[in-house]
């Protein structure tokens, strides 16, 4: 080895694998910025079980909320999580036309949620559910703060499929990290699916 390369690699120093780049960077940033919206859905949570635990005349959830047709909006949602991984194995693999396919299904599938999320709380109010309940209160800030990352989620798609003749196998990285906001947006529905409406 000549002196300038033991210099350059000197003996017992393993050369970086993967220097930081712009796509480390904006993969670091997205599981920072989810860590902390997770800290702020486990807080919502944690209130929501605290109030319930403590107040001995909280009702039923079944005899309030609709659970068919949360159980449609909880399975489409699954779905478009689906399409999500099938729009990033397809630029992954250099299919723009699958990409954009998938990105239209997923964007589809959040927007039908949405739909149903707005019919869902205008019969609920219409019934006399509101927020001088505890129940109700709890209900339209839990769901609507997810309502709103739902609807965050739907512009970022757009956003991603309107830019989508920019990405190939090389160079994606943009569609991973939506990816990684819909599953996140996904996973937290399920929870509280399963805490408000099922238990």
């Amino acid at each position: 080895m000549s002196q300038a390369a033991a210099m350059e690699h000197p003996v017992g120093v393993e050369p970086a694998e993967s220097p930081l780049t712009p796509e480390s960077w904006g993969k670091l940033g997205m599981w920072i910025f989810l860590a902390g919206d997770a800290m702020s859905f486990g807080g919502l949570l944690a209130g929501y079980a605290a109030l319930r635990l403590g107040d001995p005349v909280w009702p039923d959830p079944d005899s309030i909320l609709g659970i068919n047709l949360t159980a449609l909006m909880t399975f489409v949602l699954i779905c478009s999580s689906v399409s999500m991984v099938k729009a990033l194995s397809a630029i992954r693999h250099g299919d723009h036309a699958g990409l954009k396919k998938w990105l239209l299904a997923t964007i589809l599938g959040g927007t039908f949620f949405l739909g149903c999320q707005a019919y869902e709380w205008t019969h609920l109010i219409d019934h006399g559910l509101s927020l001088s309940t505890l129940f109700g209160a709890t209900f339209f800030i839990l769901t609507g703060f997810h309502g709103a990352h739902v609807t965050s989620g739907v512009i970022y798609l757009s956003v991603i499929l309107a830019l989508s003749g920019r990405f190939d196998e090389h160079s994606n990285t943009p569609v991973e990290l939506v990816g990684l906001y819909w599953h996140f947006v996904d996973l937290v529905w399920i929870l509280i699916f399963t805490f408000v409406y099922l238990l």
